[in-house]
């Protein structure tokens, strides 16, 4: 429809996409003691999930929000009371403006919520065991114009993943590169 209306669309694919039906931006999986699953949410990983990204003029967000925006036909949750998702920007998405109008938190967990795995012991206790920053929205991706082949746009979603590279460091090393204005990743040992 989009398309017949002179508004540039096209149809992405989200592999490892997540299903975050309390919008607390984690995918969590309960366990009880002896590792059984636990079934106290309703969030999910699908192996993928498909939407259409069309272009659009944001007067409404500001022009920093310009270019391509998430719109799902297809809605899991309800949005404002109905089942709808989107316009949700991909700059709002990639920069993780998640307060924005238009189910953009919804599409921020979908591409890239924490995969949390906690166990739990009573209704009042429960311990994180397990958390993985990057098992959600790999190989974000449409059909290339003109071709079958595959473009990867990752990069308009989310910002590469960073390594974490382990090393010890005293922490006044730590407090004099912080004084210095480096800015350094620190996994703390």
């Amino acid at each position: 429809v989009l398309r017949s209306l002179g508004i540039p669309t096209r149809v992405i694919t989200n592999f490892n996409s997540a299903h975050d039906s309390n919008i607390n931006l984690s995918i969590d999986k309960y366990i009880d003691i002896s590792g059984k699953t636990l079934h106290l949410t309703e969030d999910s990983v699908w192996n993928f999930h498909v939407w259409n990204e069309c272009w659009f003029i944001r007067r409404d967000l500001g022009s920093f929000y310009d270019g391509w925006q998430v719109l799902d036909a297809t809605p899991q949750e309800r949005s404002k009371g109905i089942y709808q998702c989107g316009p949700a920007s991909t700059k709002a998405i990639k920069e993780g403006d998640v307060n924005l109008d238009y189910d953009s938190s919804f599409v921020f967990a979908a591409v890239n919520a924490d995969y949390v795995t906690w166990i739990h012991y009573s209704n009042k206790r429960k311990e994180r065991i397990y958390s993985d920053t990057r098992k959600i929205g790999k190989f974000i991706s449409t059909k290339a114009v003109g071709t079958n082949s595959r473009v990867d746009v990752t990069a308009n979603y989310k910002y590469a993943e960073v390594k974490e590279i382990s090393f010890k460091i005293s922490y006044s090393q730590y407090k004099n590169s912080l004084m210095d204005d480096r800015k350094i990743l620190v996994t703390a040992v």
